[in-house]
C-alpha cells in the first residue's frame, strides 16, 4: 500500500540546526498566508470596541442634561433640532499570549491535507497576532517574545519564531503576570488527564484560556489498510500491523474519546476549546477564535469535519 502520510525524522544533537533552518524557511510563507487570511476575516470583526476614553470616533448620541458643553458636536447638532454629543471609542490594550506547539508530532502531513499541522499552527498564530495587533492589543509569546503593542507585532513574532529553540511540551509561563488571555495551538495527542495536569495551573492563576487542537484528516479517518508501519515521531517507537483496518474501530473510539475528555475538562475549567482539521480553511478556526477573544461564553466548537 502506498504511504498516506510522512514525517521528517527527529534531528538530535548538532543536526537540530537543520530542523531550525527548515522552520526558518517555513515562517515567511506562513506570514504571507496569515496576512491574507487576516485581511479576509478582519473586515467583519470589531474586537472589543465600546464607548469610552480614546482618540477615535465612536458614535453621535443625544446630549443629556448635566453633561459638559465641551462634548457637544455643534456641526452635527446644526443639522436638525437636536443637540448631539460626539462619543469616542474606548481604548484599553489587553495582553494576549499566543503559543504554537512545534514539536515533532506537529510535522505530520498526510496526502489528504495540503499542509502540515505545524504549518497550519503557525498560520493561525500569526494571523491572530496580525488581527489583534491591528486592534491595539499587546501580543506576546511565552519564552519567545515579550508582549508588544505595535502594528507590526505579527512580523516581530515571526522573526522571533525563526530563531526560537527547539522545545516540546507546553511553554514556560512564569513571565505571565496579571489577568490576560493565552491561546494554545497544538495537536494535544497526549492523554487528556496529562494535558489538563499541565494546563490547570494556568487557569488557577487567573488566565483566560483558549485551546486549539490541530488535526490531520488521516488522524481522524484512519485510512490505513493492509500491512502498515506506524512510527511515534516523539520517541521513534514503531508498531507494525499486518491488517491495519482491523484496529480502525478501536483507534477512532480512543481518538475521539480523548478529544471529548479534553474538551469537557477545559469547558468545566471555564476555558474554550476549538478543533480544526488541516484540510479545512484556516479562516474557520480564526473566526471562532475571534468570537471567543471578544468575550463569547466558553464552549467547544469544531473547525472541521468529524
Amino acid at each position: 500500500m502506498a504511504s498516506i502520510g510522512q514525517i521528517v525524522e527527529k534531528t538530535p544533537g548538532p543536526e537540530v540546526l537543520a530542523r531550525a533552518r527548515q522552520r526558518a524557511s517555513l515562517v515567511p510563507d506562513c506570514m504571507v498566508e496569515a496576512k491574507r487570511i487576516a485581511n479576509t476575516v478582519i473586515a467583519g470583526w470589531h474586537g472589543r470596541r465600546k464607548r469610552g476614553i480614546g482618540e477615535n470616533f465612536w458614535q453621535f448620541r443625544p446630549y443629556a442634561e448635566g453633561e459638559s458643553l465641551s462634548r457637544i458636536d455643534w456641526r452635527r447638532s446644526a443639522r436638525d433640532d437636536h443637540t448631539y454629543v460626539r462619543d469616542r471609542e474606548w481604548e484599553a490594550a489587553h495582553t494576549i499570549w499566543l503559543w504554537a506547539d512545534l514539536s515533532p508530532s506537529m510535522m505530520f502531513k498526510s496526502t489528504l491535507s495540503p499542509v502540515s499541522k505545524e504549518s497550519r499552527a503557525l498560520v493561525l498564530m500569526l494571523a491572530l497576532a496580525e488581527i489583534l495587533a491591528r486592534s491595539g492589543e499587546r501580543i506576546g509569546c511565552p519564552g519567545i517574545m515579550e508582549p508588544v503593542s505595535a502594528r507590526n507585532a505579527a512580523e516581530r513574532l515571526a522573526a522571533a519564531l525563526m530563531h526560537a529553540p527547539m522545545t516540546s511540551g507546553l511553554p514556560e509561563t512564569n513571565m505571565i503576570k496579571g489577568a490576560s488571555d493565552i491561546v494554545l495551538i497544538g495537536d494535544f495527542l497526549d492523554d487528556a488527564a496529562n494535558v489538563m495536569e499541565r494546563i490547570s495551573p494556568l487557569a488557577r492563576r487567573g488566565l483566560r484560556g483558549h485551546v486549539v487542537e490541530i488535526a490531520d484528516p488521516a488522524e481522524e479517518t484512519f485510512p490505513y489498510s493492509g500491512r502498515t508501519e506506524f512510527s511515534d515521531p516523539e520517541t521513534g517507537e514503531k508498531l507494525v500491523s499486518g491488517r491495519a483496518e482491523t484496529i480502525k474501530q478501536d483507534y477512532t473510539r480512543a481518538y475521539f474519546a480523548r478529544r471529548d475528555a479534553l474538551g469537557s475538562a477545559l469547558r468545566r475549567m471555564g476555558w474554550n476549546f476549538v478543533f480544526h482539521r488541516t484540510d479545512h480553511l484556516a479562516s474557520e478556526a480564526l473566526v471562532t477564535m475571534h468570537m471567543y477573544l471578544s468575550g463569547s461564553p466558553a464552549g467547544a466548537v469544531g473547525g472541521g469535519r468529524t
